[in-house]
């Protein structure tokens, strides 16, 4: 059994693995008297294991598995990640990696589809939205981690994966077999419409994706007259990179605030603006959005509804607006924290409810999982009930969140089969009928 002693070896232990950012000493001498009694439980446990246990283990396993733990009951999207893991979050926002073409999240307690990436080998390989994953390889996912589902998943290109699907109509699971491949995400994607209206696609908020907008607006001819609108299209964006969400909204703001932040700590209570340097004309723009549009997505979609710089069409989005740290420890590691909530121009918050479309258009043969959906949540204020809600150190805030692991599939069956792409496209030819019916009127 750990005494006093060995309770100050764990306590040192621990703060070898973290940085300045927390002192685990002073925390302990701040303590109550209840806290240190069950910083001594958590303790007495490792000295139990040590002693008891039918193989060695290490400490530092346990004290990373009892962390694990600890944030995973927090909420869905605070979590501890293994310096293999960090190194995996800072791979996600590069845009590439080997692995089968998958969006997971887990819907009570279960690993589950929520779209395969079409042209990719789960795509190819007939997985589909849905499909509950019960083992990979030979472990079962009962009670797996999304960060370790995704470990497992992911691996070197031309290597095999075998997910064991359960679907309905299947009587028992199925196997299929994967060969991973490079997964790239395209973070925009762009086209001319007809009419001079254009097509932009944001698929992930990654590093360069406001350097990769500007150069598809100037394709499109944004700054010399030729646009006469514009569909932005953010559906099934998981988020990314909020330097980059606040970026991009400046495209199209020339002033006022774009996002603000609030949580327990002062320095938690933010307000990100818009800056006029960069931003593109005042065409009629109408943004697409889905119940697969979260974070990020919801930050910019939120922005440009409430300045009235564009029409959102679409469903409600995914509901996630929460904002996550990552703190670097010292071994490499990391904690991503919840630390605040996200707020649009207008003081309205996304967690759990999302951002509503001025126009409702619907694709009922997609279903996604949202934020509501998963065990945990943060409740958002004045959250309507489940039956209610209608429609598919350094911060990095908004890093892509686990409960996605890839970029969303791209609408690419033609804008005939894409109804909400047909409708927005309607109401920017509406948009300059209108305009010119009210002129001669006048």
């Amino acid at each position: 059994m750990f005494n006093k002693k060995n309770l100050l070896a764990v306590v040192l232990l621990l703060a070898a693995l973290t940085t300045p950012l927390w002192n685990p000493l002073q925390r302990v001498a701040d303590a109550s008297n209840e806290d240190y009694e069950m910083l001594r439980v958590f303790t007495d446990v490792i000295g139990l294991v040590q002693s008891n246990y039918t193989d060695d283990v290490e400490v530092k396993e346990l004290v990373y598995g009892a962390v694990k733990g600890m944030l995973k009951d927090l909420d869905p999207h605070s979590a501890f990640m293994t310096p293999e893991d960090y190194h995996e979050m800072q791979v996600d926002t590069k845009g590439a990696f080997g692995g089968v073409g998958i969006e997971i999240g887990s819907r009570d307690g279960v690993l589950t589809v929520i779209s395969p990436i079409e042209g990719t080998p789960a795509y190819e390989a007939g997985i589909k939205a849905k499909d509950k994953i019960v083992k990979i390889n030979d472990k079962s996912t009962h009670d797996m981690s999304l960060a370790d589902a995704v470990k497992m998943i992911r691996g070197k290109k031309g290597t095999n994966v075998t997910l064991w699907i359960y679907r309905e109509g299947f009587e028992i699971p199925k196997a299929f077999e994967v060969t991973r491949s490079t997964i790239k995400i395209e973070s925009v994607k762009w086209r001319e419409l007809e009419d001079d209206f254009g097509y932009v696609r944001i698929a992930q908020f990654q590093e360069k994706t406001t350097v990769d907008l500007e150069k598809a607006l100037g394709k499109l001819g944004s700054k010399e007259g030729k646009l006469k609108g514009l569909v932005l299209d953010l559906r099934n964006n998981p988020g990314g990179l909020l330097d980059q969400a606040i970026s991009v909204s400046s495209k199209f703001l020339e002033s006022g605030v774009i996002v603000s932040t609030k949580g327990r700590s002062e320095s938690d209570n933010k307000e990100y603006g818009a800056d006029k340097f960069g931003t593109h004309p005042n065409y009629p723009i109408v943004v697409l959005v889905n119940a697969g549009s979260a974070s990020a997505s919801e930050i910019v979609a939120g922005a440009l509804q409430d300045h009235k710089r564009a029409v959102i069409l679409g469903t409600v989005t995914f509901g996630k607006g929460s904002v996550q740290t990552i703190l670097p420890l010292g071994d490499g590691s990391a904690v991503k924290l919840t630390t605040s909530k996200y707020y649009t121009p207008s003081g309205k918050s996304i967690q759990a409810k999302g951002i509503e479309p001025d126009i409702v258009v619907s694709i009922t043969s997609r279903k996604f999982l949202k934020e509501s959906d998963l065990e945990g949540h943060l409740e958002g204020e004045n959250e309507p009930k489940a039956e209610e809600v209608e429609g598919d150190g350094a911060e990095v805030d908004d890093v892509k969140e686990e409960f996605i692991i890839t970029e969303t599939v791209v609408f690419d069956n033609g804008d005939d089969e894409d109804i909400q792409l047909k409708r927005a496209v309607d109401y920017l030819k509406g948009w300059y009928l209108f305009d010119e019916t009210m002129k001669k009127a006048s």
